[in-house]
């Protein structure tokens, strides 16, 4: 499916979802299909709710006008849209959380605000409440993952800046991205370094200031079969247990806990206002760097200082994305 087609289905996703009446064929085809002819957009209309029905999304059809029903509407019933009451396992939800990361970036973010205003701007009434159904809470935390991303899906070249652990300076990299993948708490671009000319992978957190895209869309092939988990699984790093100490302010970061091999409460923190507990972990560095993000202002990582640094430049890098 491409962006064009995938950010279209989107916004009649969200426009359908967010109104609480039925929508009319024209007000859709002013609003989301501009310009085209009416055999196009009905070809195009027809193809894109029957993809929503396929996907599982409940289109509805009804009339507009009680009296009248000459004129039928559209529209996506909260209701019968919302999931059921569901139980997951560890792994499963751990899959869940690892979708709703992709969901959240930036990209897609965008999208979806681009439809809100596509809405607001035609004066239709919108319940964003609607949305909350659809949108996992979850963030990636990468900086360089839209463009990878956004590389993987046009099949575009990126050069970066990349520091390989144990050096000081950074090199000049060309990549072919085929994937981005998350493994053993960390994202990885996935593809095929050109300067060397084989298979490659390449730590996000590690990638120095903007990755940039270059060429035209469809510039290469993925190679048919290609299995970027198994790439990154073989090329990468092996996951290490390592002994992460974290301050925890009171009465917070209760995963932190649950994953403690040992406690010390009352300690001096980051700040005199609220006691602090020292928690020691045992575990997975990359995913524990995750979890203290996710504390934000109420947990910081007191040793080893080469995880505490990288945990500062990613809020560093994050702080600096927000501002641009």
């Amino acid at each position: 499916m491409t962006n064009r087609r995938s950010e279209r289905l989107l916004n009649l996703l969200i426009m359908l979802l967010v109104q609480r009446r039925f929508v009319s064929k024209a007000r859709i085809r002013e609003i989301l299909y501009p310009g085209q002819n009416e055999d196009a957009f009905e070809r195009m209309f027809d193809r894109d709710k029957e993809e929503l029905r396929s996907l599982g999304v409940p289109v509805e059809v009804g009339t507009l006008d009680t009296y009248f029903d000459d004129e039928v509407g559209y529209r996506i019933r909260m209701d019968e849209f919302a999931l059921p009451e569901i139980s997951l396992s560890a792994d499963e939800a751990a899959v869940v959380g690892l979708a709703g990361k992709v969901w959240q970036h930036a990209t897609l973010a965008e999208a979806t605000t681009e439809a809100l205003r596509k809405l607001a701007a035609a004066k239709v009434p919108v319940d964003v409440a609607a949305l909350d159904i659809v949108e996992p809470h979850i963030s990636v935390d990468e900086p360089a993952f839209d463009v990878f991303w956004q590389a993987t899906q046009e099949r575009r070249a990126v050069v970066f800046s990349y520091r390989r652990p144990g050096s000081e300076e950074p090199t000049t990299r060309h990549l072919q991205p085929w994937g981005v993948v998350r493994y053993s708490g960390r994202w990885y671009a996935v593809g095929l370094d050109t300067d060397r000319g084989a298979e490659r992978v390449f730590r996000l957190s590690r990638i120095v200031g903007a990755a940039r895209l270059v060429g035209q869309p469809g510039g290469y092939d993925i190679p048919e079969g290609t299995d970027i988990r198994g790439i990154a699984t073989r090329l990468a790093p092996p996951p290490q247990a390592e002994a992460v100490t974290v301050l925890l302010r009171a009465g917070t970061g209760h995963g932190l806990r649950r994953m403690a091999v040992s406690t010390v409460a009352g300690v001096p923190g980051p700040d005199a206002v609220t006691p602090w507990d020292r928690v020691q972990v045992l575990g997975n560095a990359g995913v524990l760097a995750d979890e203290v993000l996710a504390q934000g202002a109420d947990a910081c990582i007191e040793a080893p200082e080469s995880l505490r640094h990288e945990v500062r430049d990613r809020l560093t890098a994050l702080v600096a994305g927000g501002a641009g």
